[in-house]
């Protein structure tokens, strides 16, 4: 089973920027797509950004299009997401998932990391 595991998190003023980072190790690393999630106290969990690992194409939500970036690096079987322009309401636990059929379709992510917390405050 290929592991996951997230890193990068952590505190930062709005407005500020982060990069959370997902490698992954273990056998042969070939998903269908890569996802972010995150879930803050009391709400869904949300996707906010993946990627096919295949050619690259992207999905963000509209919360944080535009200000988000995710990206690949299939040498390193490790996926990015650059976070800018952070806000208070950007504050959760960011979770990366594997999934082997589908990009958008949350229930089709069946391989989870730990999560990482981010946190926007002044």
């Amino acid at each position: 089973q290929v592991q996951l595991v997230e890193s990068g998190g952590g505190l930062v003023q709005p407005g500020g920027s982060l990069r959370l980072s997902c490698a992954a190790s273990g056998r042969t690393f070939s998903p269908y797509a890569v996802g972010w999630f995150r879930q803050a106290p009391v709400k869904e969990r949300e996707l906010v950004a993946a990627i096919r690992w295949s050619d690259g194409s992207t999905y963000y939500s509209t919360s944080v299009k535009g200000r988000f970036t995710i990206s690949r690096d299939n040498a390193k079987n490790t996926v990015y997401l650059q976070m800018n322009s952070l806000k208070p309401e950007d504050t959760a636990v960011y979770y990366c998932a594997a999934s082997p059929r589908a990009m958008i379709i949350e229930n089709m992510y069946d391989n989870w990391g730990q999560g990482t917390q981010v946190t926007v405050s002044s």
